[in-house]
């Protein structure tokens, strides 16, 4: 029987993934470079870092100011942030929760402040019972320690809780911990491989909240 959900936040609640290959690419096509977006996507739910600096230098054979590039860059991806919106169906679901009492959690790679700012930002922040960042586990994902610590601090088992998942490595972290994986890829990781992964989803307003449950619980719970 599911009694929670377990929300990764970026990509998921909102997206800071575009975003972030957006700003990127502005500076690339400012020297006449091209950043593949795979470089971003292999990244995307874990805790991995990509010097994506030094691939510009070795694409343009020039040597930049570092801080300065990443301060311009950064500046233009927090704008770009602000300006997103919650992820379709996000907040239906949340309202949803409460009425058919399921505690909500969110199991994220980010740090605890990234998490913190954008979530109190948008309101939201009281609506989950908790918020598991990299800060507070030994390993990031795709590791299930994120999860875990999560459906732990929900008081529920694994079983008994439901992951919602945009990459590839997140559906892992998630499937290895117990949970009832569904991913809702976005622009970024559509293209990902989600074979392990319990359920696909368009958006969380391709279904409402207590048909997704009746699938975790096994009524007519097949891959889409």
């Amino acid at each position: 029987m599911i009694k929670a959900i377990v929300f990764d936040f970026d990509g998921v609640i909102i997206d800071t993934e575009t975003p972030l290959y957006q700003s990127w690419q502005e500076i690339f096509k400012t020297y006449d470079a091209h950043l593949e977006i795979s470089v971003v996507t292999r990244l995307i739910g874990t805790a991995e870092s990509f010097d994506v600096v030094q691939h510009l230098e070795d694409l343009t054979g020039i040597t930049f100011d570092r801080e300065k590039l990443n301060a311009q860059r950064r500046k233009r991806y927090l704008s770009l942030i602000d300006d997103s919106p919650l992820m379709d169906g996000v907040a239906d679901y949340i309202d949803a929760a409460a009425g058919h009492k399921i505690g909500l959690g969110v199991a994220s790679s980010s740090d605890r402040n990234w998490l913190t700012t954008h979530l109190t930002a948008r309101g939201i922040i009281e609506k989950f019972g908790t918020v598991k960042s990299r800060d507070d586990v030994a390993q990031a994902k795709p590791a299930p320690d994120l999860f875990l610590a999560a459906v732990e601090a929900l008081g529920v088992l694994p079983e008994e809780a439901i992951a919602i998942e945009d990459s590839a490595n997140g559906a892992t972290a998630a499937k290895n911990a117990g949970l009832y994986t569904v991913v809702v890829p976005n622009d970024m990781t559509r293209d990902l491989n989600f074979d392990h992964a319990d359920l696909r989803l368009d958006s969380l307003a391709a279904m409402p909240l207590a048909q997704l449950v009746q699938h975790a619980n096994g009524d007519g719970a097949s891959k889409s």
